[in-house]
């Protein structure tokens, strides 16, 4: 079965460290443009993070510096360690991949709040 799971997410402090987890089964990762987004409540999905799969990555403006996007191809898993976590980074973090010609993959997601 195609399936990313995520894991990870927990409440902290403004400031505080997590790093989540998006672990690939049934298919093989490091073939897939993998992508970090987070929903917050009442806003749209957007884009945080992504990771070719030739290691480039791409962030959003407002997590420059603060997140990093990693791949271990020999777990066939994706991180996202966030940094100096800020009140308006709360939201459910979702993990999708993007291959041409094939249907996008996406998980379940993981509550981040991040919150004093």
């Amino acid at each position: 079965q195609v399936q990313l799971v995520e894991s990870g997410g927990d409440m902290v402090q403004p400031g505080g460290s997590l790093r989540l987890s998006c672990a690939a089964s049934g298919f093989t990762s490091s073939s897939y443009l993998m992508n970090w987004y987070r929903q917050a409540p009442g806003k749209e999905r957007e884009l945080v993070a992504r990771i070719s799969t030739g290691g480039i990555t791409t962030y959003a403006d407002s997590v420059k510096g603060r997140f990093t996007i990693s791949r271990d191809n020999t777990k066939n898993t994706v991180y996202l360690q966030m940094n100096s976590l800020k009140p308006e980074d709360t939201a459910v973090y979702y993990c999708k991949g993007v291959r041409g010609g094939r249907p996008d993959i996406w998980g379940q997601g993981t509550q981040v709040t991040v919150s004093s």
